[in-house]
């Protein structure tokens, strides 16, 4: 009879964890390069919902891995990826000029953001997304690239269609660096020129509406830098949300417990909601139970 039970236990424990594990949508990207630099192809990975439809036009987030413009992956933002393209978005996850990789600087990671945003935007059409309906949104470095598209009007590409606007139409930044000034993160690998790519330095009127998620205890993206942010952005008008997650710290988001992706991605769509870039309720709850 205890045999009985415990096997009874086990099966629904097995499906009660299989069938959480089956509400997760999962949606392959297809891959398309959207920029060639000498011999080196630079791909955007593309999510569309599983509904998705030819003859319909989609709203688009773009995401920008972190990695301290020295490494990281496109895979980052699989998670997110795949969930607002749940959501009927299309998602896309992109490739950029690393350090470790290329050789190459902070300064062509943002020209290939910038070109990676133009090159969706000048091609909406056959993308089947809606050209101003394009959110920029990333962590750490990923978050500073997202943030100097809308912000910095420097480092496009002169070899590019420059009528064709590299700015997204709202940001969505995790833990972003945001400040370059002295004493913080990379201060005196910028140098003399780390304004040029602050993002903090360039806040102007009509700059895109933001959201911030940041954990107070990060050290490389301190609580004053993104408060400052945030007031300078208000000042000017524009709209930036600033939530906080106590005791956490850098990249919180992406590492264990799994309720950090959970939550950061709850409010995101909230903050989509509230833009009219989504429709109805957040169903990450649901998806990760």
């Amino acid at each position: 009879m205890k045999l009985k039970l415990l096997f009874c236990f086990c099966l629904c424990f097995f499906l009660n964890k299989t069938n959480a594990q089956s509400s997760i949508v999962k949606i392959e990207p297809s891959t398309r390069f959207y920029k060639k630099v000498d011999s080196t192809l630079l791909n955007l990975y593309i999510y569309k919902p599983l509904d998705f439809d030819a003859s319909k036009t989609y709203n688009c987030v773009v995401f920008f891995h972190g990695g301290g413009w020295n490494n990281g992956s496109p895979n980052m933002f699989n998670r997110q990826s795949m969930y607002f393209a749940s959501r009927g978005m299309i998602s896309v996850s992109v490739e950029y000029r690393l350090k470790n990789t290329h050789g190459t600087t902070p300064f062509q990671a943002i020209e290939d953001a910038k070109s990676a945003i133009r090159y969706i935007r000048k091609h909406a059409n056959e993308l089947n997304i809606h050209p101003n309906s394009i959110i920029a949104g990333g962590g750490s470095a990923g978050g500073h690239l997202a943030a100097s598209c809308a912000l910095i009007s420097n480092f496009d590409n002169p070899n590019e269609d420059l009528s064709v606007s590299s700015k997204p139409n709202a940001l969505v930044l995790l833990n972003p660096v945001l400040d370059l000034g002295p004493g913080y993160y990379a201060h005196k690998r910028f140098g003399q020129r780390y304004k040029d790519l602050s993002p903090i330095e360039h806040i102007k009127e009509e700059s895109p509406s933001t959201i911030i998620l940041v954990g107070t205890k990060d050290r490389i993206v301190p609580i004053e830098m993104v408060t400052s942010f945030k007031e300078k952005m208000n000042a000017k008008g524009n709209r930036c949300d600033l939530v906080l997650y106590k005791d956490q710290g850098h990249a919180f988001f992406a590492k264990k417990p799994i309720k950090y992706f959970i939550e950061t991605t709850a409010k995101i769509d909230d903050f989509l909601v509230s833009l009219g870039y989504l429709n109805g309720k957040s169903t990450i709850k649901n998806q990760y139970k």
